[in-house]
């Protein structure tokens, strides 16, 4: 704002208008914070996935062989497929309620760059699911006999 402008502004207050990298930090920090607070209201779903994985570890042996040599040879595959199948069943919920409620377009219409809020709202879903799926797989990679090294 001209020198002029800020003049007429009542004292203490500052004007709307901010830097852009400013006003990018605070959009990807609310949609941070309202897509952190809105996951954590559905707690179903954000367990859902680790519940997935945790399941088809424990049930694969009795499917197969409980061999610890045999499962030992198919841990490190069965881990990984076992994980993405159990990301793929949070990655619905990862825009959907916004295109439920319209926040997805309000997003589209900011003037802050789309890739950059949807780089957040991935960022959530990883430390949500993404993360304890990590931590997980260690823990089940003893269940089946995965040597410690590999670990």
């Amino acid at each position: 704002m001209s020198q002029p402008e800020t003049a007429k502004l009542a004292p203490g207050l500052k004007p709307h208008l901010k830097e852009p990298s400013e006003n990018l930090s605070l959009a990807l920090k609310a949609t941070l914070k309202r897509d952190l607070v809105l996951m954590l209201r559905r707690r179903g779903e954000v367990l859902n996935p680790l519940v997935f994985f945790a399941l088809v570890i424990t049930l694969f042996p009795i499917g197969i062989s409980p061999d610890p040599d045999l499962l030992a040879t198919i841990a490190p595959g069965l881990l990984w497929v076992a994980a993405l199948l159990a990301a793929l069943l949070s990655l619905d919920s990862l825009f959907r309620s916004d295109y439920d409620d319209g926040s997805l377009e309000q997003l589209l219409l900011a003037p802050q760059p789309l890739p950059a809020l949807a780089l957040a709202k991935v960022a959530v879903h990883w430390l949500l699911t993404g993360l304890p799926l990590a931590l997980m797989a260690p823990v089940l990679g003893i269940m089946l006999a995965l040597p410690g090294g590999v670990i």
